[in-house]
């Protein structure tokens, strides 16, 4: 089972074919209902419209009876397909490996919102289950017709059917409709993207039936990929491709006003595209738009250095007028209670920019040809950017065909889709394919950002140090000042550039916890962008949106004010968090961890290395976490050494628990990166983390020595999201240990080795 196959391999028709069993008729087909009057399921050779009410455009069962499931959202690194063929192979009662996810081709899947908000088991599984139960009930009709036999008298074993009390009554998937096309009308909500749901008539087996869901099983792309043995999207390549570079302004905000296409006359090929504020070149060789790029002579506007010094950046965002305020949360009375208090407790929080940092820059490949568009990318939302290529371009949206190939990782709207809108005008103005790489320095300093933030909270105590009121507000960059996805060109930077009319979003948000106090108010608010137009500062979606940077501040606060209070920090915690699921999970991960009950700090430690434990708990979407960091700090280098994490996690149904640990892994070693290393650094007139050196990262040495969990299942309850909850509780857990470990806190990440000795001293 694979996510994804060659481009140039794969087609919906070439899978169903397999050995010429592929009956093609005319004209509209017999439907089983007008045979049985039972149901209007029935199969046919041509295809079925691509639409989300059609049960093919899920489930496709090949000529050899082995089961295709087409899945609009894609795979980021977590194994997320191996879940999604768990579910499928399910609900069809066939093995799992009979089971091939194609994921993220607009040629083959619908719109179901894309690797977004940790949705994929939550909203994309549940639509794969339904549409695969459905698929089944449909086989059982089919197969009760051909054998004589009532449905509910039929078994399935590996796609085999047969009577229950005759196994002699049989027959099989592929023969009942093998290399042929479901034609089933699905209820579909009318929504697309993650919102979209359209299930058939048949209900999903029960927990208690499960025989494939639930299992460990370990996903099979990881030695293609190691060995080289599977495309990248930096390996496609197509007939008649010309290579692109850009070329960006050395002053956010400039434009080009003259641009000698004569200095690079001499090198073959090279071709300048130029409009507007858009700059770049094509060549026929890779180096030579290498070198072009570095050659032409550009002279550019005179621009006003747009940004502020970094050592401002903070007081910038505290004295900057909101451009939107909300209140998410409140109850009771918060004011008349802190007017009130015998003491208030309160901190102030810091949380820089942000990049994403992919492990390579993005890439993309773009060919017009005939009013059609044919791109290859490493986005996260395909579908979207075959939107956005077909409002650019002027042509349908069915003339535009977007592959999802693997490319560095995303974590959220990163660099994939400003490059395939960047490539798709190089395409076109050069009127052949451009594959167009982005360079290191345009990954790390010109991607969208996670935004920089301050965070206010406060706790106003009665007399006996119980907490009557708490208030937490967030102040910051949008974290949509340019939107989720590239279904727009005002939200690429291909857009900017060329000038068209932006419509920044404006949103925060809020701590998601269930702590109950008498009062209580939570709200942000957002201020203007820095440089309006084509920023490599633009606020953009990080993984879990704003998710590490406000439960940095919350978390941190409660472990203030349990220490103000003199309690343990999961004591009072537990006095407090009133949800059973949320106090499930953190006894979960304090048990596992074997917490031992004591206020914070650990005052009994001397010498230069100190160990300490922190806690932080979070939801995110029906998710539960709590991780519990144990940290060892040295007093005289700085360094923090994040050595061993336990988590406790709750996202209902367990599918995988093998791929549920290793993407918990993998927020918890980001979470980690975030919160030690991570701050994009800039002047007055640009970025200037643009690598590895100036925008480090975790390296390998500094990994956790473990990573423990305490996995709570509740198999009767719908799967909820993995992908990001666990990683907004890594930044305060180890703010919370760093505070245990040497009773300092510190209020601002990234922890680096030079901010903690300062901290220290």
């Amino acid at each position: 089972m694979t996510k994804h196959d060659n481009p140039a391999k794969l087609s919906r028709r070439a899978v169903l074919m397999g050995g010429g069993a592929l009956v093609v008729s005319i004209g509209a087909p017999v439907g089983l209902e007008m045979l049985t009057g039972m149901t209007q399921a029935f199969a046919q050779g041509t295809k079925p419209p691509l639409t989300p009410d059609q049960l093919s455009s899920y489930i496709a069962i090949n000529a050899d009876g082995t089961v295709s499931a087409f899945f609009g959202k894609m795979d980021m690194g977590h194994g997320l397909f191996v879940a999604i063929g768990q579910m499928v192979a399910e609900e069809l009662d066939v093995p799992f490996k009979a089971v091939t996810v194609y994921m993220g081709d607009t040629a083959t899947s619908v719109n179901q919102g894309g690797a977004s908000g940790s949705t994929g088991i939550q909203f994309g599984g549940k639509q794969m289950r339904m549409a695969a139960a459905e698929a089944r009930r449909v086989l059982l009709e089919m197969a009760a017709q051909k054998l004589g036999t009532p449905a509910d008298q039929l078994i399935v074993v590996n796609g085999a059917v047969s009577a229950a009390f005759n196994r002699d009554k049989k027959t099989s998937y592929a023969e009942l409709i093998g290399g042929r096309y479901f034609n089933v009308q699905l209820d579909w909500n009318k929504q697309m993207g993650n919102a979209l749901y359209a299930p058939g008539k048949a209900q999903p087996k029960k927990p208690s039936e499960h025989k494939i869901v639930g299992k460990p099983i370990k996903r099979e792309d990881v030695a293609p990929k190691v060995f080289a043995q599977e495309d990248f999207c930096t390996d496609i390549k197509v007939p008649g491709m010309v290579h692109g570079r850009m070329i960006r302004p050395a002053v956010a905000g400039q434009v080009p006003v003259k641009v000698d296409e004569a200095s690079i006359k001499d090198i073959p090929g090279a071709k300048v595209v130029w409009d507007k504020g858009f700059l770049g070149v094509v060549a026929d060789k890779e180096w030579d738009a290498i070198k072009a790029a570095e050659k032409l002579k550009v002279e550019w506007s005179q621009a006003a250095p747009p940004f502020p010094d970094q050592n401002a950046l903070y007081d910038h965002i505290r004295k900057a007028p909101a451009r939107k305020t909300q209140i998410d949360k409140q109850n009771g009375n918060v004011d008349e209670a802190f007017r009130t208090a015998a003491r208030v407790v309160e901190a102030e929080y810091e949380w820089p920019f942000q990049s994403h940092a992919c492990m390579g820059p993005a890439c993309a490949v773009v060919a017009i040809n005939d009013g059609k568009v044919d791109c290859w990318s490493g986005s996260q939302k395909t579908h979207f950017v075959q939107l956005g290529l077909a409002a650019q371009l002027s042509v349908p949206l069915a003339n535009v065909h977007v592959r999802w190939i693997p490319g560095p990782g995303c974590y959220g709207r990163n660099d994939a889709d400003d490059c395939a809108a960047d490539c798709a005008v190089l395409a076109k103005a050069a009127g052949k394919p451009v594959r167009l790489q982005y360079s290191r320095t345009e990954g790390t300093g010109w991607d969208p950002k996670g935004p920089a933030s301050i965070h206010k909270a406060r706790a106003a105590l009665d007399a006996q140090g119980n907490v009557v009121a708490y208030e937490f507000m967030s102040k910051g960059f949008s974290r949509i000042d340019v939107n989720t996805n590239g279904s727009k060109l005002l939200d690429t930077l291909a857009g900017h550039a060329l000038g068209v009319e932006l419509k920044p979003g404006e949103n925060f948000g809020v701590p998601a916890e269930s702590y109950e106090f008498a009062n209580k108010k939570m709200g942000w608010e957002t201020i203007p962008p820095l440089l309006d137009r084509s920023s490599p500062l633009r606020g953009a979606h990080l993984r879990d949106p704003v998710g590490p940077q406000i439960h940095f501040a919350s978390e941190s606060f409660m472990d203030e004010v349990a220490a103000a209070t003199n309690q343990d920090p999961i004591e009072f915690r537990l006095k407090h968090v009133k949800d059973p699921r949320d106090r499930a999970v953190i006894e979960a991960a304090a048990k596992k961890f074997g917490w031992d009950t004591r206020p914070s700090p650990d005052r009994r430690q001397t010498g230069d290395k100190v160990t300490g434990r922190g806690l932080a708990y979070c939801q995110r979407n029906g998710t539960r976490v709590a991780v519990i960091a144990q940290v060892e700090v040295d007093r005289t280098t700085g360094k923090i050494w994040a050595k061993k994490f336990t988590v406790g996690h709750d996202c209902g149904q367990i599918i995988n628990p093998d791929g549920l640990e290793k993407c918990i892994e993998g927020n918890i070693v980001q979470g980690i990166s975030r919160t030690l290393w991570e701050e994009v650094k800039f002047d007055n007139k640009n970025v200037t983390s643009v690598d590895w050196m100036t925008y480090p990262i975790l390296d390998i040495t500094e990994t956790p020595e473990t990573v423990d969990f305490a996995l709570i299942n509740h198999p009767e309850l719908p799967p909820t999201g993995a992908g990001e909850p666990s990683i907004r509780a890594v930044s305060a857990a180890i703010a919370n240990a760093i505070f245990d470990a040497t009773g300092v806190r510190i209020r601002r990440v990234p922890f680096s080795p030079d901010r903690v000795k300062q901290s220290l001293s």
